[in-house]
């Protein structure tokens, strides 16, 4: 796949190994495993992050295997949701970082081009989970708002 806003080529990543059944060496059981998904969501914990915890904490490498489940169901199952999805909070605590850069550097005219792409990405994607139902349709991205949103 290419990138989105560059002419260049896409590169390859590391692929994670085709297993079909959870590992005989997983020290927990299931139900051991999404109490500590819970657990660490309460905590505050990202789904990213719980699954990184998971792997290196806990010896469980892919929770849906290990469950027949994903951390996201898991966690609908519990009633535990976020305000916006991840990858959105990403994007925007780096718009909100950058524009930080840029009214500190105001002839930085390479952030400033890159702050328009990370903007024009919140978008793209703000319009998508309007579509699909995950965000209000009433929810707008504006940089004041989203310094609000993200800590």
């Amino acid at each position: 796949m290419s990138r989105m806003h560059s002419s260049r080529k896409g590169v390859s990543g590391s692929k994670r190994p085709l297993i079909d059944k959870n590992p005989s060496w997983v020290p927990q059981s299931a139900e051991e495993i999404k109490e500590t998904v819970v657990k660490l969501a309460g905590e505050g914990m990202t789904m990213a992050k719980v699954g990184l915890v998971m792997r290196d904490q806990y010896a469980v490498p892919n929770v849906r295997l290990a469950t027949g489940k994903t951390i996201r169901e898991i966690l609908a199952e519990k009633n535990i949701k976020f305000d916006l999805p991840e990858d959105l909070q990403g994007l925007m605590k780096r718009a909100v970082a950058l524009s930080g850069h840029v009214k500190a550097n105001k002839k930085d005219l390479h952030s400033l081009r890159g702050l328009q792409l990370i903007e024009s990405k919140i978008r793209r994607l703000a319009k998508y989970y309007k579509r699909e139902g995950v965000v209000p349709e009433s929810w707008n991205y504006s940089l004041a708002t989203a310094a609000l949103q993200v800590e």
